[in-house]
């Protein structure tokens, strides 16, 4: 994923305010890829559709897509949960990842800026794979290290909510868990943040 002992070295969003407790960020408009599956058909892997999205941008070998054109990689890899609402947080696993009550879970790569539109992006070959443009988005973010277990996104992600609504935030939706790094980085080197969104 373009890291070396957590180094994050690859495109990342940007466009952020800092606070005491947490960062605003304002997301420009991206183009994403994205599978929504069910974990059991990856052995109980939350993370299963990664290797499905990895193939279509050929960061594992030949590109899975219509050109075929390898793309570059970009973090955070994010997971969702679409479905929970906000005072509910089952955990998920910027790869962005999401999961509703049916334990089905989106994973989502952001595709580099210079594909403007979800056309421009090259056509993947593999069907569960997803071309998306996502518009412009606020987020509340928390950054922290190690492992992102259920236990300690859900911990993050009520501190995250309260501190927002504290601040006079409104949160409008489920929560995202970004990961930069991948799988077999040192759990001391992992770059993690739990995202949510506000007005």
């Amino acid at each position: 994923m373009g890291m070396v002992f957590g180094k994050i070295t690859v495109e990342t969003p940007t466009s952020f305010t800092n606070s005491a407790d947490y960062e605003i960020r304002k997301y420009p408009p991206a183009v994403a890829a994205e599978v929504t599956y069910d974990p059991s058909q990856f052995k109980g892997n939350k993370d299963g559709g990664f290797s499905l999205l990895a193939n279509y941008i050929g960061a594992l070998g030949n590109p899975q897509n219509a050109k075929p054109e390898k793309i570059a990689m970009t973090a955070p890899v994010i997971t969702k949960s679409p479905g929970n609402e906000s005072e509910k947080i089952p955990m998920t696993a910027p790869v962005v990842t999401k999961g509703d009550n049916n334990s089905m879970v989106t994973m989502q790569f952001l595709l580099p800026a210079t594909y403007k539109t979800a056309e421009e992006a090259p056509k993947p070959l593999d069907e569960r794979v997803v071309i998306k443009e996502e518009g412009e988005r606020k987020y509340g973010v928390v950054k922290f290290g190690g492992v992102a277990t259920d236990k300690v996104v859900e911990e993050k992600v009520e501190n995250l909510k309260k501190s927002l609504e504290r601040d006079g935030y409104k949160v409008i939706g489920q929560f995202l868990l970004a990961r930069y790094n991948p799988p077999w980085t040192l759990p001391a080197f992992r770059t993690n943040e739990v995202m949510l969104p506000v007005e």
